[in-house]
């Protein structure tokens, strides 16, 4: 044999020597593909990016409330457990909402709306508590509860139930207009007593929202439209200090300190610039940016994390966006369809006005970021419509049978399988009587 043949005989042979691994770039558009068809995707998707929402949140409301608070003498850590608590909470009302069938909302909406209805008017009663001017939250022993969090969610499936009846008739005024006006009314009604003009713009949003997908015609939409927009500038004109906010946004001209907390916001955005400087090193947190944990956390996020910071939020709210609108898509249930139109322009309403009043692009209108500041009752009611949305998209067409096989699939791949009876766990061989058959089988070969 010859040097250049026993050099061939030694080298490796592929089947594919060109490209070992085959067309992986096929493989993973097919995959992604798939994937993206698949009947569970909603149902996951939410999962992912409320972890990922809640995670965000707990880790700025952590770094936005440590200083202050070991300033007042307690724990670092007492705005993580507080927030952490309610997170809690969240989850176990997120699973028992994701348990429910849709069926038992659309039966329940008249009395949810009531109970939220009852919630909010206690505001109005000895149990109210003003803050910064706003009488919308309710004091019992020592937590608070803002009604209008809840209030916002039994709107959202009232309007639903409601639309889904009414909407072969929307045309006719009289079905329009009862009871449809009546209790959006009252629920606005019962927010403006409280001069919170924030929750009364993101209601205004979600009630906007529901009335779109259910077809309202587009010349009631627009005089509802003028009805709300008069309202709210009767409301901004009647008020100096929103008057304030507003001539401080256009003209500049900050009177008695108006202009104060969304200057510092800016300036948090400003030192934060490309990449940020770094977790837990905000300079606005140590007292000088008012609300830092609350209204204005989107400015210390921006500030520690930069502009990749805030664009990643700003992207799993977007992504967000595309799964309520492809649920909406895929569903035939017109009640499913306006209620997740609802808690879709509530949720993604609030958290886009409270960015732009960070950055400016908004007067400052008192709304926290939804899932991400600090807030029990805010929290716990966006969770709990997240499990609203968890139980919509599991009955999706194909979804619950996709979910089903999965969870066995994966069940299946962690199960112990038993041990050979032939031998211990330990050992490898084959038993005994299968040897001596394999030394018998090779002896005759020989021969």
């Amino acid at each position: 044999m010859t040097m250049q043949e026993t050099r061939r005989s030694t080298r490796v042979v592929r089947p594919e020597e060109e490209n070992p691994l085959g067309d992986v770039g096929s493989r993973l558009r097919a995959g992604v593909g798939n994937w993206l068809k698949s009947p569970a995707l909603d149902f996951y998707a939410l999962i992912v990016l409320g972890t990922l929402l809640v995670g965000v949140g707990l880790m700025m409301v952590l770094s936005s409330t440590a200083v202050l608070n070991i300033s007042r003498g307690q724990s670092g850590f007492a705005g993580l457990l507080r927030q952490g608590t309610f997170a809690g909470l969240g989850l176990a009302s997120l699973l028992v909402a994701a348990s429910i069938p849709p069926g038992f909302y659309r039966k329940a909406a008249w009395p949810l709306l009531m109970l939220g209805l009852a919630l909010q008017t206690l505001v109005h009663t000895p149990l109210g508590v003003d803050v910064d001017g706003n009488r919308n939250w309710i004091r019992i022993g020592s937590q608070t509860l803002q009604p209008s969090e809840f209030l916002k969610l039994a709107l959202a499936v009232w309007l639903g139930a409601l639309l889904a009846i009414k909407r072969p008739l929307l045309h006719r005024p009289a079905h329009l207009l009862f009871p449809l006006v009546p209790g959006v009314l009252a629920a606005l009604g019962l927010v403006v007593l409280g001069r919170d003009l924030g929750t009364t713009l993101v209601m205004c949003l979600l009630v906007a929202g529901s009335l779109w997908v259910a077809g309202v015609p587009r010349r009631w939409f627009a005089a509802g439209g003028a009805l709300g927009l008069i309202g709210v500038v009767a409301l901004t004109i009647t008020s100096g200090n929103r008057m304030g906010r507003i001539n401080c946004w256009l003209k500049g001209e900050c009177v008695g300190g108006t202009g104060y907390q969304s200057e510092q916001g800016l300036m948090g955005l400003a030192e934060g610039g490309w990449w940020g400087v770094g977790p837990g090193e905000s300079r606005q947190k140590w007292g000088r940016l008012p609300a830092a944990e609350d209204d204005y956390i989107f400015a210390v996020l921006g500030e520690e994390f930069g502009l990749a910071g805030t664009l990643g939020v700003l992207f799993l709210f977007a992504v967000l966006a595309l799964v309520m609108f492809r649920m909406i898509t895929r569903t035939d249930d017109v009640f499913r369809q306006i209620t997740i139109a609802g808690i879709a322009s509530w949720i993604l309403g609030q958290a886009f006005v409270n960015m732009m009043v960070v950055t400016g692009l908004m007067p400052v209108i008192g709304v926290p970021l939804p899932f991400i500041s600090s807030g029990g009752s805010a929290l716990l009611a966006s969770m709990t419509a997240l499990g609203v949305l968890l139980s919509f998209a599991r009955s999706e067409p194909g979804a619950r049978e996709a979910i089903t096989a999965r969870v066995g699939a994966v069940r299946s791949s962690v199960s112990v399988l038993p041990a050979p009876r032939g031998g211990s766990t330990g050992d490898s061989r084959p038993p005994r009587r299968s040897r001596r058959r394999a030394r018998t089988a090779q002896g005759r070969s020989r021969r």
